[in-house]
């Protein structure tokens, strides 16, 4: 509901005297949400907006605009925007039928040519990517506003809607051998790197278990984590005959990534990291 003001001046020889002054109210008849298919979003991860716009009214509204800002902000007085419209994604409906998409501008990002009969409930659907300047550290969010303009509006109306980044490790591990051509009886370095590309530590409570079957079986085996020697039967177990190890079961965890903010405002991401070595003689 939005307020206006007016007054009239009554001019004459001599001077001037204003009338008093009257307000009046404009009843609105359009209103907006906007929702976010999953209020979780990580590196490179696609987001789905719902905008839907209802009209309580009698008349009906056309060639209205719909803008977003996508989550711009400010970094160290540099205008950041940290999600990127994904092309083609617009779906347009009206009371619940698909629609010829309307125009839209890429950047900075626009709607064009809607229209909202009276009585009508109209739905816009659009898709969009995170990109380099999304914050990827745990607590880090993204809120955007979406905004609908054009003639008929007494006042542009506004749906804001924030979403998260995801807290939670994100773990791949690689395997490396030396030498890789080995003399019978001879000795042999498995490396294991596990890297957690998430914002959140992979701790206790993730359970982290790395098993093995060495084919052909090792002897004399060590093992260490991160350069500290671990134990047989404390920290690994392993079996000589059937060439079956495995770690304890919690043993392993392994830090979140780390993020550099450059001087453009974009994130650059160092995995954490976890180096489990096993040698023994084949």
């Amino acid at each position: 509901m939005a307020t206006f003001t007016n007054k009239a001046t009554l001019s004459f020889t001599g001077g001037s005297v204003d009338s008093n002054t009257v307000t009046g109210t404009f009843l609105e008849s359009l209103s907006m949400t906007k929702t976010a298919l999953y209020d979780e979003y990580s590196e490179g991860s696609r987001l789905t907006y719902v905008i839907s716009i209802i009209n309580s009214g009698s008349t009906s509204f056309t060639g209205l605009t719909l803008s977003d800002d996508l989550g711009a902000y400010t970094f160290d007085s540099q205008q950041l925007v940290p999600l990127t419209y994904a092309d083609g994604s617009i779906l347009y409906y009206i009371n619940g039928i698909l629609q010829n998409p309307p125009a839209v501008t890429p950047s900075p990002f626009s709607i064009s040519g809607i229209s909202v009969p009276a009585g009508a409930n109209v739905t816009i659907v659009y898709a969009v990517n995170t990109n380099e300047f999304a914050p990827p550290e745990a607590g880090g969010s993204i809120t955007n506003t979406a905004t609908l303009t054009g003639a008929g509006l007494a006042e542009p109306v506004t749906a804001i809607e924030t979403v998260f980044a995801a807290n939670s490790p994100a773990l791949s591990i690689t395997k490396a051998l030396s030498p890789t051509t080995v003399p019978e009886n001879g000795t042999v370095t498995y490396t294991l790197t596990i890297e957690n590309n998430g914002n959140t530590d992979a701790n206790a409570t993730d359970n982290l278990v790395v098993t093995d079957v060495f084919d052909p079986a090792l002897s004399n085996v060590t093992v260490t984590l991160d350069g500290t020697l671990l134990t047989e039967g404390v920290d690994y177990t392993y079996d000589e005959l059937t060439g079956l190890f495995a770690t304890t079961q919690s043993r392993i965890t392994v830090p979140a990534a780390t993020y550099t903010r450059q001087p453009d405002g974009s994130y650059v991401k160092t995995p954490g990291e976890a180096v489990l070595v096993i040698t023994g003689n084949i």
